[in-house]
Parts: C-alpha cells; sequence; structure tokens
C-alpha cells in the first residue's frame, strides 16, 4: 500500500495493490515526464509524493547491503589476521618464497631465502631459549620491589613512632587502604574494558577486512570510490596480474607467489618495493603499462613510477600516496635568509617522497624544458637565484625575447641582454664569443694551478676561476636566427662541452627541442635534465636522455596546467629519474619574492669585495683605456705571473671587453708591441712592474720633449 493524492482536498491516501499496478504501469514510459508537466500543480505535488515514497523504500534494501557489507568485512578481516598470524609462526613468507625461487631455477636467491628462513628460526629459537632467564628475571625484579616497598613502609612507620608524630599501626593502616585502593581502582577500569573488549576486537577486524579484503561487486557502493587502499605486495600483485602478461598469469595461476626483494614498505610520501618479474617479463614492459598498472592500484598515472632496477627483470615500483603532487613543494627555503654554496649544490625543490633536493650545478650543464607556461622558466629562476646567493659567483643571462622573467636579476649580473631584436640577438653572439674565449683562459688557469677542475679554494682566491653561470632562456629563438644562429649553436656546443670542468655552467632553456630548435651536442652533454609536460617522447627523450621514455622516465604523462610546476629531472640523485615538484618564486610587483634575495646577495657581494666578473652591465663602457697605466695601477711592488694579470684587469675595468677576452699570450703579445718583453722565466712569464713604469716614464719624457 501507498499514498495516493485526490485532487479536491490533495491530502495522500492509500492506494489498493491492484491500483499499484496500475499507477506502475502509468508512470512507466518516456512520455510521463511531459505529460508530468502539463498536470495541474495538486497533481504535480501528488506525483512527486508518490516518487518520493517508492524512492524511500530502497532504504530496507540498502541497510541490508550495509549490514553484508560489515559482516564480510568482519570475516574477510578474521580470516586476514589469522592467516598473518600462521605465517609469522610458521614462517610463511620465506617458504612462499623459497618455493617460488625453486620453481624459476634461481639458485643464488633459493640460497639467500634459505639463509633468511635458517637466520630467523634461529632468532626465534634463541629468544624461547631465553624466556625462561627473562621471566624469572621480572620475577625477582617484581618480589624485590615488594620487599622493597613494604621494607620502606615498616621503616617509615617505625620513624613514626619513635618521633612521637604518629602511631606504628596506624601507618600500616593507611598503606593498607592505599593497596585497597589500587586493586578496587584496577577492577573498577578492567570491568569495562572487559566489555568492550569484543567490540574492539569486531573493529580491528572490519579496519583489517576493509584494507585487505575483496567486496563483490553488488556491495559496491559509489560512495566508496574514492576510498584509498593499501598498497602491500597483495595489491602489487593484483595490478601486475591485471596487466593479463601471459607469463604473469600463467606464475600465478600455478601458485607462486611473487618474489619482493624488496617489501612494500612506507618511503617518504608513498611505498616503495623491488620485485623480481617472472622469467620472460622485463621491467620496461611493465612500465609501458604504466597507465593500466595505476588503475589496478587505484592511482593516477603520475603518481606510479615502474622503473628498471639493477636487472632487467628486476622491478623498482614507487607508489605516491594519494593526492601526493597536490602538496606541492612548499615555500622556498632561503627566502628570509640564507646564503648558497654552489659547490654542495642549489635548493631546487621537493620529490614526491616529501625531501628537500639539491641540484648539482657544478661541473654540470642544464638542459630544461616543456610546453609554455609549465614551469621551465621559473625552474631557471630557482637555479640562479640559488648561484646570486653565493657571493663568489657570477650570473650572465641572455633572453632573446621580450618579457619579465628575469629583469630583478639585472643588478647582479655582469652580462643581461633582453631583447628579440637583431641587434640583441648579435649582442649575445658577442657575450658567448667573448665566453668561449674566458673557456679558453680559464683552461690555462688550471694548468697553472696544476688541477683538473675549479675548486672552492681556488673560487675564494679570485684568479679568474669563480663560479659562473650562465642561462640562454628560450635558447631556440636565438639558435634558429637566420643571421647569428649558426654561430650562437656552434658556440654553445663548445662550452657545453669544455666549460663545465673550468666552473662555467650553462643553463639552456628551451620550449621543445628538436634537432632544428637545439643542436644533439648540447642535449648530450647537458648532464642535469629537467623535463616538465612535454607532447611527445621525441622531447622527452632530448631532455632526459636517449632511451628514458622506454624506461619509463616519461614526461610526456604530466599534465599541462595540472601538474604545472612539477617536472621529471636526471642527473640530480643517483636514481636515474626523480619527479620533482620545484619551488617557485614570484617577480610579479606586486609579490616580488626574488629581490629581497638579490639585495641579499648583493650585500654579501660588497661584503667580500668586487662583483665577480665586473659591475652591473647598466653602467657606460668606456670607450678607450691604456694598458700600460692600467698595468702600472694594478700591479704592486712584485712581478706578477702574466696568466695572473687579466683577471686583475678585468676587476679594473669589467666593462672593457678587450680585457673580457684577454689572456696571458695576448697580454704578453700585447705588451711586446708596446716595448715591453716578458721574459720566460720557468715558463711563468712574470710581467715586472718597474719595466712597466720604466717603460710609461720613457713615454711621458718623449712627450714632454715632443711639446718642446
Amino acid at each position: 500500500m501507498r499514498p495516493r493524492s485526490d485532487r479536491d482536498d490533495d491530502q495522500p491516501v492509500l492506494l489498493t495493490d491492484e491500483e499499484n499496478k496500475e499507477l506502475d504501469r502509468r508512470l512507466s514510459g518516456p512520455a510521463v515526464l511531459g505529460k508530468l508537466t502539463r498536470l495541474a500543480p495538486p497533481a504535480r505535488h501528488a506525483v512527486a509524493q508518490v516518487v518520493r515514497v517508492v524512492r524511500e523504500s530502497e532504504r530496507p534494501k540498502q541497510a541490508g547491503k550495509g549490514g553484508i557489507r560489515f559482516a564480510l568485512d568482519v570475516v574477510q578481516g578474521v580470516e586476514s589476521l589469522a592467516k598473518r598470524a600462521w605465517d609469522a609462526s610458521t614462517m610463511g613468507v620465506y617458504r612462499r618464497q623459497i618455493r617460488a625461487a625453486e620453481a624459476v631455477g634461481n639458485q643464488e636467491l633459493l640460497a639467500e631465502w634459505t639463509e633468511r628462513k635458517e637466520a630467523a628460526a634461529e632468532r626465534r629459537h634463541d629468544r624461547l631459549k631465553d624466556l625462561p632467564g627473562v621471566l624469572g628475571g621480572i620475577a625477582r625484579v617484581i618480589v624485590g620491589g615488594l620487599f622493597g616497598l613494604v621494607f620502606m613502609v615498616l621503616l617509615v612507620a617505625l620513624f613514626v613512632q619513635l618521633s612521637d608524630t604518629g602511631q606504628f599501626t596506624a601507618v600500616l593502616g593507611g598503606f593498607m587502604n592505599a593497596v585497597r585502593w589500587v586493586f578496587t581502582a584496577i577492577a573498577f577500569a578492567w570491568t569495562p574494558f572487559v566489555m568492550m573488549l569484543p567490540g574492539i576486537v569486531v573493529l580491528a577486524a572490519w579496519r583489517e577486512g576493509r584494507r585487505r579484503g575483496h567486496r563483490p561487486g553488488w556491495l559496491q557502493t559509489s560512495a566508496e570510490a574514492d576510498l584509498d587502499v593499501t598498497i602491500d605486495e597483495t595489491t602489487i600483485a593484483r595490478a601486475l596480474s591485471a596487466l593479463r602478461i601471459p607469463q604473469i598469469t600463467a606464475y600465478l595461476k600455478e601458485g607462486f607467489p611473487l618474489q619482493f626483494i624488496t617489501p612494500a614498505r612506507v618511503d617518504g610520501r608513498g611505498t616503495h618495493a623491488v620485485v623480481r618479474l617472472p622469467a620472460g617479463v622485463t621491467a620496461e614492459t611493465i612500465a609501458r603499462k604504466r597507465a593500466q598498472l595505476a588503475t589496478g592500484l587505484h592511482r593516477l598515472a603520475k603518481e606510479v613510477w615502474p622503473t628498471t632496477g639493477s636487472e632487467a627483470g628486476i622491478l623498482d615500483l614507487w607508489v605516491a600516496d594519494k593526492g601526493a603532487l597536490a602538496e606541492g613543494a612548499g615555500a622556498y627555503p632561503l627566502l628570509h635568509d640564507g646564503l648558497v654554496d654552489v659547490f654542495k649544490g642549489v635548493p631546487a625543490g621537493r620529490t614526491l617522497r616529501g625531501e628537500p633536493l639539491t641540484a648539482p650545478v657544478m661541473e654540470r650543464n642544464t638542459i630544461t624544458g616543456g610546453m609554455p607556461g609549465q614551469g621551465k622558466s621559473a625552474s631557471a629562476r630557482v637555479l640562479m637565484i640559488g648561484a646570486a646567493l653565493d657571493p663568489t659567483a657570477e650570473l650572465r643571462i641572455w633572453v632573446p625575447d621580450t618579457n619579465f622573467d628575469f629583469e630583478v636579476f639585472r643588478p647582479r649580473c655582469s652580462r643581461y641582454v633582453m631583447g628579440a631584436e637583431d641587434e640583441k640577438v648579435e649582442q649575445i653572439r658577442d657575450h658567448l664569443v667573448e665566453l668561449h674565449a674566458e673557456v679558453q683562459a680559464r683552461g690555462e688557469l688550471l694548468l697553472k694551478y696544476e688541477t683538473p677542475a675549479v675548486t672552492r679554494d681556488l673560487a675564494n682566491r679570485d684568479v679568474g676561476l669563480h663560479p659562473l653561470f650562465c642561462l640562454l632562456e628560450e635558447a631556440h629563438v636565438a639558435i634558429q636566427h637566420s643571421e647569428f644562429g649558426k654561430e650562437i649553436s656552434q658556440l654553445l656546443v663548445n662550452i657545453v662541452k669544455l666549460g663545465r670542468k673550468r666552473g662555467i655552467h650553462m643553463i639552456v632553456s628551451t620550449q621543445a627541442p628538436t634537432k632544428d630548435s637545439m643542436p644533439r651536442d648540447v642535449t648530450r652533454n647537458c648532464s642535469n635534465g629537467v623535463a616538465f609536460a612535454v607532447g611527445d617522447h621525441h622531447a622527452n627523450d632530448a631532455l632526459l636522455g636517449q632511451g628514458a621514455y622506454a624506461a619509463g622516465h616519461r614526461a610526456t604523462e604530466l599534465i599541462p596546467g595540472t601538474d604545472r610546476g612539477t617536472a621529471v629531472v636526471k642527473g640530480f640523485t643517483g636514481e636515474r629519474s626523480e619527479i620533482l615538484q620545484w619551488y617557485f618564486l614570484d617577480v610579479a610587483r606586486e609579490n616580488d619574492q626574488v629581490t629581497p634575495l638579490i639585495e641579499r646577495s648583493l650585500v654579501a657581494v660588497r661584503d667580500r669585495g668586487a662583483l665577480p666578473g665586473g659591475e652591473a652591465p647598466q653602467r657606460e663602457i668606456e670607450a678607450r683605456r691604456d694598458l700600460l697605466e692600467d698595468l702600472d695601477e694594478v700591479l704592486g711592488s712584485e712581478p706578477v705571473y702574466a696568466a695572473d694579470v687579466p683577471a686583475l684587469l678585468k676587476r679594473l675595468a669589467p666593462g672593457w671587453v678587450p680585457y673580457q677576452r684577454l689572456n696571458g699570450k695576448a697580454l704578453r703579445e700585447e705588451l711586446a708591441e708596446l716595448g715591453v718583453k716578458v721574459p720566460s722565466t720557468g715558463n711563468r712569464w712574470p710581467v715586472d712592474p718597474v719595466t712597466i713604469r720604466d717603460v710609461l716614464a720613457k713615454r711621458a719624457t718623449a712627450d714632454l720633449d715632443a711639446d718642446d
């Protein structure tokens, strides 16, 4: 029976069974909705009441399903707990792994698991053997404690009696009352605990069943769609089985468990496991089915990272916790104070595990790329601000485009070009020619100091081997320039090949590195690769190395917009790749986070001395300089080796381009033209200030005679 409505008073009445059937027949059919719209208001209200009551009649069914789900979870939880207890008591894990190793004929793994089982059995035997002694020790401590307590009470009672402050029996009575109160309190607390114990056991079993059990589809509800699953050996095995790879399916059907070299365990913001796959299956095969594997683990594809372990058949799997990417990297760690030592790296961001990651920069080159707006310029900004916070580092930035991304760096740079005009690109070319000459000059300095690479000690000595960080933003624009592109491309190749050991770190930023937009010798010689969301595997491999896509290191699975600021990086750690959430530093006028950092770096530079590489580029460059007069100013009273003199001249006149290209050999040649012969003393070529000043004095005398 269900209510019906009378049109006169709009009051619900009960329908007979025949009327129920007739109403069901009339309410079914595609035209009923259109008819309802034409009914008078009371009639529409009546039908709405009927539909509401029909829907409410489903509640008993849903309640019944809820009860069945709860009971099933409890039963499966008890079963799971019992299996785990049985495994713990009988070493089931070891036995299964031993059977699996025997099945595949892996004698090395068989011996390893057998040894583990024997060691575990021996440890258990030792614990059982020591148990009587442990229990005896506990009993002795308890008995000794009781005797000590009784003795203390008697002593206190005797003291009270002798001091005439109380009675001996009163102290004993008080002690007995305290003991009685303790036992009463324990009994009082024990009773509700015993009463609640069955409920606690049921809840524990229900929780275990929810985590490890499996419900049939007809018992699942839409509200459970967002529930997380525990990533453990069972979940991973099910996900791998669901990939329908014949070798895995046959292996599991025979009853052999997968061999977990490293069992699933919490690792930062996720779970890590290492699995030996059945014969004939490679980790690369699993990596190619990453999206399907993610569905079996109830994760997004970007939250599952299957890679190749120490062998082709070993799967190294890391699964992020749900929503780990949404947490972001957090604030830049040096936002309020602190400096950087670039020889130890610069702050970059956080891994999915939640661990801060420092990017190594010395003896490295970096290429960063991705679709527009995904964070490549922001990542370059983070690397350059880290370099700026080292007072010994020099910065040079070239932007063959018109944008504001790096304008706030201008006061800290010794070279800065921004603009897409032909003359700006030509200026970039000239600066790269200058940088290439400096690469050669630094090579001579390394020979002089007899060291294969720049060290912190040499960088601190201001001998021309300070860290030099160069950024070519939107590099494809400069490389593809019709007039200067070819020369810029060749200069980049030479610099990245030779500059890294000489303290020069080149950062190349581009949207999509192709054979036309980026020389292959540049991508091959950039040991640091940063790949934001890219469109295809060609760009992916250009940024992360040949074969990265096939091995599962894929920036193609990052979603543009959603994963903005997240990149796959290579060369930052000992892993083949990491997924990194970069720190973000805003340069917008209303929230400028970089300018305070630049000001802090300039204070550190002033405290230390001159800006490495010269003053800011916006100064006026001298039209002409006299080499002999400048040498008179920079040289003291003792001879200085020719290879060391160019650094002194650069510090004196950082805007004078000829000094920036000067090296020891070129200096000797110029001095010879001016009448100053530099002798070869032990192949060191010392420049004697006395000789320089004699030549200046002779020239001054000649000028006076000419005037007379």
